[in-house]
């Protein structure tokens, strides 16, 4: 009898009757999506909110993409046209990791490299998301130039997150560390 007792008890766990009966059904729990402006969803440029969180997302793939090159030469100094290999590979991935959560009211991109990810939220990929990331990558690397960036990146990661994210221009300039950066004005609004 007492077999019989035993799946009695685990049938009725595994269908969930029992403790409703007496107690009532558990709360349900509902994560709700960000709500994305339309700018967020259909603009091919990445938030300005957003901004520094992209930037800091970018330096760490340009790291992680950096220092494993190196690692397969003996963690010796890359050869320019090696690095900028290197760069351009790092702005052409995927980068389908990455997409927009929503704390504490406010929308942060998430991802690998960046820390503010809560496990019980929804994160939104995929879309416009992945575009904007290589475009900006690129941006970067246009910008600064691609001796500049691996010079930052062989000083280590700090540097190259100075680089590319902090200063007067940088997409993180102006506001608080880790936040968005203060609107810009472009030279067509003047």
């Amino acid at each position: 009898m007492q077999p019989a007792l035993a799946a009695w008890l685990a049938l009725s766990l595994l269908a969930g009757t029992g403790a409703e009966d007496m107690c009532g059904a558990p709360p349900a729990r509902s994560i709700p999506a960000p709500q994305l402006s339309p700018e967020e969803r259909l603009s091919p440029h990445m938030p300005e909110a957003l901004r520094c969180d992209a930037c800091h997302a970018i330096a760490f793939q340009i790291e992680e993409q950096l220092r494993r090159a190196e690692g397969k030469v003996g963690r010796k100094a890359l050869s320019e046209p090696d690095y900028v290999e290197v760069l351009e590979r790092s702005c052409s991935q995927g980068w389908e990791s990455y997409g927009v959560q929503e704390l504490g009211g406010e929308k942060r991109l998430a991802g690998p490299g960046l820390p503010r990810q809560e496990p019980m939220s929804v994160m939104v990929t995929g879309g416009p998301w992945p575009g904007r990331l290589s475009k900006m990558c690129h941006g970067y690397v246009g910008e600064r130039g691609e001796a500049q960036i691996y010079g930052a990146h062989r000083r280590g990661p700090a540097a190259l997150r100075e680089l590319l994210c902090h200063g007067d221009k940088g997409a993180c300039a102006g506001g608080k560390a880790g936040g968005p950066a203060p609107p810009k004005v472009m030279p067509n609004e003047l």
